[in-house]
């Protein structure tokens, strides 16, 4: 058995309402019964994932926005790493033309320039907070963790990834977190990274953490860790990126993958 399991949370660790099935429980549970450690990595902020830890019972550290934020179990801050200033403005900049919702999280809280986005539901019961309408983000360039174009148009958002990407450069990570969701953090900010950082909080080596997870800003940590599980229902290029596939995620794909680890009782 790995020592050291580092889950996604969206579309991974959670079914697709936002819940968290009981077999999956259990079987972290047990994986920590047994002498494993595990943990969580997310786009979320600090604020979606800590009940989900302290549900399952996980002792942290975890890794929010994309691993760009490390923090503890009682929600401090151990390690963060911002946009810088300008490289935010510019990814404003750069979203602005196509038209989209946007989101910016900084200071503890969640910012909009729409509230009436059909993902703006979802969000809030994944972040447990409520948006700050916005007309811009002046006020906030400096101190942003994560800025987020949503839009259900997947032909867009794949030319917007490729417009920010083309305007920051190496000034930000730039990743589809979901077909609906573009990310731009720190270029620190990237579960590559992330998941490195917890590896050695916990005293684990790379080799000897195995990760989950089923979108394109998980291939980052995919490459670092020693086994990569992608989700049954992820991209064909996740799948192909990974070291195995489990079930999807309303099918308990994080359950049987631990248990899969474990081996039978």
């Amino acid at each position: 058995m790995s020592r050291l399991v580092v889950s996604d949370v969206d579309g991974t660790l959670v079914r697709s309402d936002k819940s968290l099935a009981p077999a999956t429980v259990a079987a972290a549970q047990r994986l920590i019964a047994e002498g494993g450690q595990m943990t969580l990595i997310s786009a979320r902020p600090p604020s979606g994932i800590l009940p989900l830890a302290r549900q399952m019972g996980l002792p942290g550290p975890f890794g929010a926005f994309n691993g760009g934020t490390i923090f503890a179990a009682d929600g401090a801050v151990l390690d963060a790493h911002r946009l810088d200033a300008e490289v935010s403005r510019r990814a404003v900049e750069a979203i602005a033309p196509h038209r989209v919702t946007i989101w910016l999280f900084a200071d503890g809280r969640w910012f909009s320039t729409d509230d009436t986005n059909p993902h703006t539901d979802a969000e809030r019961r994944s972040t447990f907070s409520e948006p700050v309408l916005v007309s811009d983000f002046e006020a906030l360039h400096g101190r942003v963790d994560k800025i987020v174009a949503v839009c259900d148009d997947p032909d867009l958002m794949a030319r917007l990834s490729d417009d920010v990407s083309a305007a920051l450069g190496d000034g930000a990570e730039v990743a589809l977190s979901q077909t609906y969701y573009c990310d731009i953090t720190h270029p620190e900010a990237n579960k590559g990274a992330g998941v490195a950082r917890l590896a050695e909080a916990l005293g684990v080596a790379l080799a000897d953490t195995v990760v989950i997870g089923d979108m394109p800003n998980d291939l980052p940590m995919f490459r670092r860790a020693g086994h990569a599980i992608a989700m049954g229902q992820a991209p064909q290029r996740v799948r192909d990126a990974a070291s195995a596939v489990t079930a999807s995620n309303d099918e308990d794909g994080v359950a049987r993958a631990i248990e899969g680890l474990i081996g039978p009782r």
